[in-house]
């Protein structure tokens, strides 16, 4: 058994034979794909989440990180419903290719009301700006690919993983994978950025739970 905690980026690439793509059909649509509105009651949300975000991002812990950022910007895209829900530090095991894989990533989105079921997306906030340990990407993809595991390799999984200001989002299918450029959530553009690709996720996920509901 192994933790999300414990793989690089190197160790998944051999381990489970992923290729790394520079671009991606799945991430591009996630991210340029259709624009999603953002209202002037958002807006302002946005730029006072920025503002606190700007004062204290270097001196933020991971958990103070999550509360006071992260957290709100979650809430404000409206993750949490009847059909699936935004779930922080849930278990996620699953046998990959014969290693046995386990964590508590930081957020998830999956089916189920009260508790998650099928997950469909991975979140990894880590540390503060300064002075990070580890790698937040491999604990995603390691996520990630149990995920994949669980929905039976038949969707997508999408991910992101949050390093002080900087977002990356990933995607996953079958064994190639490919990670966004950073978005800088201080910067107007960047946040605005962060946020559509959100509220696409949203509509992207509300997609295949009625698929499977149908």
């Amino acid at each position: 058994m192994r933790s999300f905690q414990e793989w690089t980026l190197a160790e998944l690439d051999r381990a489970f034979k992923l290729t790394v793509l520079d671009t991606s059909p799945v991430l591009e649509d996630w991210i340029n794909g259709r624009q999603t509105e953002i209202s002037s009651y958002e807006q302002q949300a946005l730029r006072s989440f920025q503002s606190l975000l700007k004062t204290h991002v270097y001196d933020w812990n991971e958990t103070e990180l999550a509360y006071n950022f992260i957290g709100p910007l979650m809430t404000l895209v409206r993750f949490s419903t009847k059909e699936f829900n935004f779930f922080a530090e849930r278990p996620l095991s699953a046998v990959v290719d014969k290693v046995e894989m386990t964590g508590r990533p930081d957020g998830i989105i999956a089916s189920g009301f009260r508790e998650p079921q099928q997950p469909y997306f991975c979140l990894q906030e880590y540390k503060k700006e300064k002075d990070p340990e580890g790698d937040p990407a491999a604990q995603v993809l390691a996520a990630m690919l149990v995920a994949q595991e669980l929905n039976q390799h038949r969707l997508p999984v999408y991910g992101c993983y949050v390093k002080g200001e900087v977002w990356h989002f990933l995607t996953l299918e079958k064994r190639s994978y490919a990670i966004s450029q950073g978005y800088l959530a201080s910067r107007q553009a960047d946040l605005d950025g962060i946020f559509s690709v959100l509220k696409r996720l949203k509509v992207i996920i509300t997609a295949f739970t009625r698929k499977a509901g149908s």
